[in-house]
C-alpha cells in the first residue's frame, strides 16, 4: 500500500505541474497566436477567441477580463443562465448579466471570424450559457456523491487486483523454488562457475518481482485517468496522464514511419559496401596464398592492404549514411562527435604514431613473420606484426614487445633474408700466439666449421686475420648457414668443434703474454723459418766480482 500512496503523490505533483501549463500566461507571444487570437478559457475549455483590441484594451486583456467574469458567474450559485442576455443596441453587441458586460463583440471581431456581429454574439452567448450549465450539472452534490462512490469502487477493485496479483506471484515464486531446484545446474565456463544454482534461483525470483512491480505500476497508471475523469476539476490531470503515454508513442511511431525510407537506403548502402569488401577480401586471400600474383606486390602485403582498404570503405560508408540517421544533425550528436575527435586527438598521439610506423614498416618489408632479426639489443624470431607493435621470441623463449615507432627510428638486422638466398654468415674469433703457423690455424678453423651441424658445406668457410696484436693474432672463422634461427646452437657446436680440432693438433687456444724476462723463452717465429740448429736460449747468470773478493 505504501507503493500505491507514493505513486499517487508523485503523479499528483507531476499533474499539478502539467495542469499549470494549460493556462495561457499573460506574457504569451502575440506573434505566435495572432491568427487564432487569445482564448477565453473556462473550466479547462476554450469557449472562443478574441482577435482584436477594443479601445485601450488589447485582445489579450479582453480575453483575460472575459475569462475572469465568466468564472465568477460559474462560482456564484445564484447565477441564472436565463439572465445572460444579448444587447445589440448601438454599433457593438454586448453579452451582459445583471447590467455587467461579460464580453463585447465589434465589427472587427465579426470580420476576423468571417461572420456578422449578431451571429457571432449569439455563438458567444450560447457558449457561455452551456459552460455554466454544464458546470452546475457536474458540481451538484448528488452528482459528486455518485462520482465519489464510483471512484471508491474503482479504487477498491484496484486494491483487490493488486492483492491477488501479489498473492499469486508469491505462489509462483514458491513453485519456482520447489520445482527448479533439482532441474537446473550451475552455469560454468570451463572450471569457473559463472552462476551457481542458488544465484540463478535468486535471479529468477528478483526478475519476477521486477515484473510484478512493473505490472502494478501499469495498472495504477491506467486506473488513475479513469478516476480523474470522474471529477470536473481533475479532468486536466486525466488528459495529462494519457498524453504522457500517447505523446511519446505518437512521436516514436511517427519517427519510425518517417525513418523507413532512410532505413531502406541505409540497408542498400550497407549491403553494397559489404559485398564490395567481401570481393576484395577474396582477392586479398588469393594473393596471400600465392594463387594470384601481381608484379611488384608481395603476398605479405595482401592482409594489411585489405585492412586499410576495408577501413577506408567503412569510413566512407559511415559518411554516406550519417545524414540519414535520425538526430544526426542535432546538437547532441555534434557535441559527441567533437568530444570523440578531441579524445582521439589528445589521447592517442603515440598510438597514431605507432600505427603510421606500422604501415610504413609493412610496405618497407624489413622483415616478415618467422624471420630472425635483431632490433636494438633484442635478437629473436618475429612472431607477431600489428599496426601498433611487433613481438619477438628470443632464444630464451621470451616474448619482447617493441613499439613500431621505435623500430622505424632505429636499425633492424635481418638474418633470414640472405639466409634464404646465399646463406647467412656466422663468425667467431680466436686469438693464437705468433708461435703457431697461421696456415695451420686456418685449416683447423675451417675443418671445425665444416664438421659443425647446420653449416652449409656447399660454400666453403673462410678465415680472416682481423688484427695483429703485440702477443697474438686474431683469427675470425666465417661459415655460411641457411638456418639463422638455430644460430645459438650452431655457435655452441662451432666453439666445441674448434676446441676439439685444436686439442687434436696440440695447439693451445691461448694468447701468450710476455714479461721483461725474455732470454729464457723460445722465439715466437714459426719453426719453418728457424735454422735447423736453433736452440732455445737459456738464462745468462752472472756473479758479481766484488762479492767474490769479499
Amino acid at each position: 500500500m505504501r507503493i500505491i500512496l507514493y505513486f499517487f503523490l508523485i503523479i499528483g505533483a507531476l499533474n499539478l505541474k502539467a495542469q499549470n501549463k494549460i493556462v495561457v500566461p499573460d506574457s504569451l507571444d502575440r506573434d505566435s497566436i495572432s491568427y487564432a487570437g487569445f482564448p477565453v478559457t473556462v473550466y479547462n475549455k476554450n469557449l472562443f477567441y478574441i482577435k482584436n483590441s477594443l479601445g485601450p484594451l488589447t485582445a489579450q486583456e479582453r480575453a483575460r477580463l472575459a475569462t475572469e467574469k465568466i468564472e465568477e458567474l460559474e462560482k456564484d450559485l445564484a447565477t441564472k443562465t436565463d439572465s445572460i442576455l444579448l444587447d445589440t443596441t448601438g454599433g457593438n453587441a454586448n453579452i451582459i448579466y445583471n447590467n455587467i458586460i461579460l464580453v463585447s463583440i465589434t465589427e472587427a471581431d465579426a470580420k476576423a471570424n468571417q461572420s456578422t456581429v449578431n451571429q457571432l454574439a449569439n455563438n458567444y452567448q450560447k457558449a457561455i450559457v452551456n459552460i455554466i450549465s454544464k458546470y452546475r450539472n457536474e458540481n451538484n452534490i448528488v452528482e459528486i456523491a455518485k462520482r465519489v462512490g464510483f471512484g471508491l469502487l474503482i479504487i477498491l477493485l484496484l486494491v483487490l487486483i493488486i492483492f491477488y496479483l501479489n498473492r499469486y506471484i508469491n505462489r509462483f515464486k514458491e513453485w519456482l523454488s520447489n520445482n527448479l531446484t533439482n532441474k537446473i545446474d550451475g552455469i560454468k565456463i570451463r572450471n569457473y562457475e559463472l552462476l551457481s544454482q542458488e544465484s540463478q534461483l535468486i535471479f529468477l525470483r528478483r526478475t519476477v518481482n521486477v515484473v510484478k512491480y512493473f505490472v502494478i505500476i501499469i495498472i495504477i497508471y491506467l486506473t488513475l485517468p479513469i478516476i480523474f475523469r470522474l471529477f470536473p476539476w481533475t479532468k486536466a490531470w486525466s488528459d495529462a496522464l494519457i498524453n504522457f503515454i500517447l505523446d511519446p508513442l505518437k512521436s516514436i511511431l511517427s519517427s519510425i514511419i518517417n525513418f523507413i525510407p532512410n532505413l531502406i537506403s541505409i540497408i542498400v548502402i550497407v549491403m553494397f559496401f559489404r559485398y564490395i569488401i567481401k570481393g576484395l577480401g577474396y582477392l586479398a586471400g588469393e594473393i596471400a596464398i600465392g594463387k594470384l600474383k601481381l608484379n611488384g606486390f608481395y603476398p605479405d602485403w595482401a592482409s594489411p592492404t585489405f585492412k586499410i582498404v576495408k577501413f577506408v570503405l567503412y569510413a566512407f560508408m559511415v559518411v554516406v549514411i550519417w545524414p540519414k540517421i535520425p538526430g544526426s544533425d542535432s546538437d547532441v550528436f555534434k557535441g559527441v562527435s567533437v568530444f570523440l575527435g578531441l579524445l582521439v586527438s589528445f589521447g592517442s598521439s603515440s598510438a597514431i604514431g605507432n600505427m603510421v610506423a606500422g604501415l610504413v614498416i609493412t610496405y618497407m618489408r624489413p622483415f616478415i613473420l618467422q624471420d630472425r632479426v635483431k632490433i636494438g639489443d633484442v635478437t629473436g624470431d618475429v612472431v607477431e606484426k600489428s599496426l601498433l607493435v611487433t613481438r619477438l621470441r628470443t632464444i630464451k623463449n621470451e616474448i619482447v614487445t617493441i613499439p613500431n615507432s621505435a623500430i622505424l627510428s632505429g636499425n633492424t638486422i635481418n638474418y633470414t633474408v640472405m639466409a634464404k638466398k646465399e646463406g647467412c654468415i656466422l663468425h667467431t674469433t680466436v686469438t693464437i700466439g705468433y708461435d703457431e703457423p697461421w696456415r695451420k690455424i686456418h685449416d683447423l678453423l675451417i675443418n671445425a666449421a665444416l664438421a659443425c651441424e647446420g653449416i652449409d658445406i656447399k660454400r666453403k668457410p673462410f678465415v680472416l686475420q682481423t688484427s695483429l696484436e703485440d702477443w697474438y693474432v686474431a683469427y675470425q672463422i666465417n661459415a655460411y648457414t641457411k638456418r639463422p634461427e638455430k644460430s645459438a646452437v650452431i655457435y655452441s657446436n662451432l666453439h666445441a668443434n674448434i676446441q676439439d680440432k685444436f686439442n687434436e693438433a696440440g695447439v693451445e687456444i691461448m694468447s701468450s703474454h710476455y714479461q721483461t724476462l725474455r732470454d729464457g723463452n723460445k722465439t715466437t717465429i714459426p719453426a719453418d723459418y728457424l735454422a735447423d740448429d736453433y736452440e732455445t736460449p737459456g738464462f745468462v747468470v752472472e756473479k758479481d766480482k766484488k762479492e767474490n773478493k769479499k
